[in-house]
């Protein structure tokens, strides 16, 4: 077997990097017989490129936790064994570069080695554990959540599938020191993936970060046998009070719950076979809304079968919503990604035909009528309201930067990633209960402070959250969720939409309004695909050249200003520097701009195009619609023409 790898090896069938981890799996004694079986039975087989895709990286514990395939494309008989009812093999894929019970137990190891660490050993480490309906997410689910227990620490799990921001607040309701969620969002079938997050209810961000990343690598692959065999006998499964409190808190989102059970809105819902019918259609059901679903998508299946992809960015995931929604003449179709964090929305339009709206769209039209509403209310006044904050990313509309302004808030931007606004959160509550305790000799129990207790006291002495989100398809309106929430986002956008009813105007006209007073911000997304070894290094090879050479025109157009970020030296509104990061925004000279990224998840660079454009009456918004939409795609076409020159040009 060793002489038939080295031959593969010197014969260019197997990568350098391959055969090494190849051997270190086969060489260390860690395996269970069915998984050395399954990887001999593909040497057998001379299946190179399935094992060059299973074992040609180790699989990266990063700042966020793992993602990563657990069906191989070639599936050995030792490794399918028993199938699932869904079809999935027995056993995860064996694989280094695969995320499997190996994988999963050593991460978990880490993770629990860190909390105790945090914690001095002075008390028991807590995590809770959610997971979505992918194929192994149960039992990684319960895997991990058996290690921490024979580690010696207290593990807490649901009765079946919730959402990814339900973990986030659990974690906060059960005081637990970490959390985890098993889940690959909207990503193919065969993916799942491991998210951890902390104590304050956030993704893991430094120095927190770091640690467990250095804690998790530490894990010697011999440690890992003791663990694979799952033993949940104390594992404590959370009782139905877990959900009710969490149905409780998506209350914080609302505004005007009178509104929303006074007008009884009627809209089309689908989960796209995710968690998001267990928390949206009871929280929606609650208001009285009047809840249509797409029965077909209700069903909870790993293998999204009605769908391509299981992403309501995609249009095509809400073809089936808007069919029902066509037959039944309802106006708005609502529909969240597996997880339940992402929400995508389409409404009707004065012709009787469906228009999907951005995430940017979405997120203006709820900033715009929350914060008219707070004005209303008395929780912000006429000019300065700079106690209060939007927190957006950097790469989501400057539209929304232009409506908070408009009335006195602090803007906050962030790098990609809701993390980064989780951790903003944080920092507002550390300063509220610092100065209140300095001050006052308060020690607040925040969580337990009613709302608009806390978003007094936040006002006065900290910052208050109004709202937050990124382009995406994330938004987040409340502070006991530090992760993005569709069904929060599925009641808001109900509200808004009760609001209008309530005025007689449409969703698209109120959109339109809103452009008639701010402007008109249309934004576009240019994503660049470059696979394997050579398109790494273009990848690189683009940021390098941003970094060393930055564009002095693109097009016809001069470019005005570069923030490079990787330099770091940058700062938020609060005076908080942004980590550094290989991310640029480019501002040209007629206003229009763009930020470049490599995705942290796909072989491929973004491209964020942003334009803005005056809108000087009523009768000629569409001709600025269509003119600034032009230009953009115009704009786009010139950057991917420079990328393409600095992909190919090594510096």
């Amino acid at each position: 077997m060793v002489g038939t790898l080295k031959n593969a090896l010197a014969e260019g069938k197997l990568l350098e990097s391959t055969h090494e981890n190849l051997e270190g799996w086969i060489n260390k004694d860690f395996l269970p017989q069915w998984a050395k079986d399954s990887i001999y039975e593909l040497i057998q087989q001379s299946a190179w490129d399935e094992l060059n895709d299973r074992f040609y990286k180790t699989l990266e514990f990063g700042t966020g936790g793992m993602r990563g395939r657990t069906i191989g494309n070639i599936v050995p008989k030792s490794e399918l064994g028993t199938p699932s009812k869904e079809g999935a093999p027995e056993h995860a894929s064996v694989g280094s570069a695969y995320l499997n019970d190996f994988n999963i137990v050593k991460a978990t190891l880490g993770l629990f080695n860190y909390c105790q660490s945090y914690l001095n050993n002075l008390d028991v480490p807590k995590l809770v554990i959610a997971h979505d309906m992918r194929h192994y997410s149960r039992h990684f689910c319960e895997l991990a959540a058996s290690v921490w227990t024979q580690c010696g620490g207290a593990a807490f799990i649901f009765d079946g599938p919730r959402s990814t921001p339900q973990l986030s607040f659990s974690v906060r309701y059960l005081k637990a020191t970490a959390g985890i969620v098993i889940t690959a969002s909207h990503n193919p079938p065969h993916d799942t993936g491991y998210k951890v997050y902390f104590e304050d209810g956030g993704q893991v961000v430094p120095p927190h970060a770091d640690g467990i990343i250095n804690a998790v690598n530490a894990i010697p692959l011999n440690a890992i046998p003791l663990y694979l065999a799952k033993n949940i006998e104390h594992v404590i499964t959370l009782p139905m009070d877990a959900d009710v409190a969490f149905q409780d808190v998506l209350q914080d989102s609302i505004i005007d719950e009178h509104l929303l059970k006074e007008q009884k809105v009627q809209v089309v819902f689908t989960p796209i076979h995710g968690t998001g019918y267990i928390s949206a259609v009871p929280a929606m059901k609650h208001y009285g809304i009047r809840v249509e679903v797409v029965p077909q998508q209700m069903v909870m299946d790993p293998g999204f079968p009605t769908v391509k992809s299981p992403n309501p960015e995609n249009p095509e995931a809400m073809a089936m919503g808007v069919k029902l929604a066509k037959e039944k003449n309802i106006e708005v179709v609502l529909a969240t990604d597996p997880d339940g964090d992402r929400m995508g929305v389409a409404v009707q339009n004065a012709n009787g035909e469906y228009q999907y709206l951005t995430g940017n769209n979405i997120g203006s039209l709820l900033l715009e009528y929350r914060l008219s509403r707070f004005k209303e209310y008395g929780l912000l006044q006429e000019g300065d309201n700079s106690n209060t904050a939007l927190i957006k990313t950097f790469v989501t509309t400057p539209m929304q930067e232009v409506i908070a302004d408009s009335y006195g808030l602090k803007i906050i931007n962030t790098l990609t990633g809701f993390k980064w606004i989780g951790e903003k959160l944080y920092d507002y509550e550390l300063a509220l209960k610092a100065k209140l305790l300095e001050e006052e000799g308060i020690a607040l129990d925040y969580d337990n402070t009613p709302r608009i207790e806390r978003v007094s006291l936040l006002q006065n002495y900290s910052t208050y959250f109004a709202f937050g989100g990124e382009e995406s398809y994330g938004y987040l309106a409340g502070d006991k969720v530090r992760d993005k929430d569709a069904s929060a986002a599925a009641l808001q956008f109900c509200e808004l939409y009760s609001y209008l009813k309530k005025q007689d105007i449409s969703i698209l006209e109120y959109l339109d309004s809103l452009y008639l007073k701010y402007g008109y911000f249309c934004e576009s997304l240019l994503n660049v695909y470059y696979e394997g070894a050579s398109g790494s290094q273009k990848i690189s090879n683009i940021l390098a050249s941003y970094q060393k050479s930055a564009p002095k025109a693109i097009g016809n157009l001069a470019v005005k200003d570069v923030q490079d970020f990787s330099k770091g030296g940058i700062k938020d509104a609060d005076g908080k520097p942004i980590p550094q990061q290989d991310f640029f925004f480019v501002t040209l000279e007629n206003g229009f701009s763009y930020a470049v990224r490599a995705s942290g998840t796909e072989p491929k660079i973004k491209f964020y195009l942003f334009a803005q454009s005056h809108v000087a009456s009523p009768e000629e918004l569409e001709t600025v619609k269509n003119t600034t939409q032009q230009e953009i795609e115009a704009l786009k076409t010139a950057i991917n023409e420079d990328a393409q020159k600095r992909a190919d040009r090594a510096l």
